[in-house]
């Protein structure tokens, strides 16, 4: 298991945001991606690992006498193709890199279990989208202590630039009712892969009532660069959210970012 944040580096914020139809701050970030061979190694290695683990590929793979590279592309990815095995990668990728901007940017711990457990390769994981914690102080309750549910809409294809901080904002209401379960979820995965001691750091964030700690929504939209519509995007409007008053609403736009997605796949299964 590796994972990286170098990639991270090619966020930059814009210096303007933007406002919503009820007057919410909207932060504008750009990925600026290079070709930079050594960078996108690690980052290929780093979002392989979230659906296997590099030392579990060759355990899995045997009984299909699969390479590798056919083991990923055949069982565990997204199809390049065939839908919807497109979307489903640009919304797997789409999450994956805000949960690095969680993780790394906001210094939330975010556990990677969300995608190693897929049934159906060319389907989306159910539940809340990313979730991070902060805890003050290992071992020790806070009220300070902060969980973080975010839900990330892209869009990377197409002629028509579509609402996809809206879906997003409208997909965080399903967040509130379905927290519980996306944190047995969690738990379960982790007990799962052995990581006791992280398993039990979601158990802190299991009874809010008896121990009461911050919670934070967000919602992401990633876009393509040319179908990124500002307009279009503060017509945003949180008024229906339940915590619509902290709601933290990003938009994420880059250059050629379908492209980039079907880059990372073939990297991360070429090189595993």
């Amino acid at each position: 298991m590796s994972f990286s944040s170098t990639h991270t580096r090619w966020l930059t914020k814009n210096e303007e945001d933007l406002r919503t139809a009820d007057g919410k701050n909207i932060e504008v970030w750009v990925f600026r991606h290079e070709q930079d061979e050594q960078v996108l190694s690690e980052w290929a290695k780093h979002f392989r690992n979230h659906y296997c683990f590099d030392s579990e590929i060759d355990y899995f793979r045997r009984g299909y006498g699969y390479s590798r590279e056919d083991y990923l592309n055949l069982i565990k990815f997204p199809d390049i193709k065939n839908a919807p095995g497109p979307s489903i990668r640009a919304g797997d990728f789409g999450e994956v890199l805000v949960a690095d901007f969680i993780e790394y940017l906001l210094g939330y711990w975010v556990p990677r279990t969300r995608y190693g457990d897929k049934t159906i390769r060319n389907e989306s994981t159910k539940g809340s989208d990313i979730i991070g914690f902060h805890i003050i102080k290992d071992g020790i309750v806070s009220s300070n202590d902060r969980l973080a549910i975010f839900e990330a809409k892209a869009q990377f294809s197409g002629k028509k630039a579509k609402p996809r901080l809206q879906d997003a904002v409208d997909g965080s209401l399903k967040d509130v009712a379905r927290k519980a379960e996306s944190l047995n979820a969690i738990k379960q995965r982790l007990y799962g892969r052995n990581q006791l001691d992280d398993a039990e750091k979601i158990e802190r964030f299991q009874n809010e009532v008896d121990y009461p700690y911050k919670e934070v929504y967000g919602a992401v939209a990633l876009f393509d660069s040319p179908l990124f519509d500002s307009h279009l995007t503060s017509l945003t409007d949180t008024i229906s959210h339940p915590y619509s008053g902290d709601l933290v609403l990003v938009v994420i736009t880059g250059d050629q970012m379908m492209a980039l997605v079907h880059e990372l796949y073939r990297r991360a299964a070429h090189e595993a």
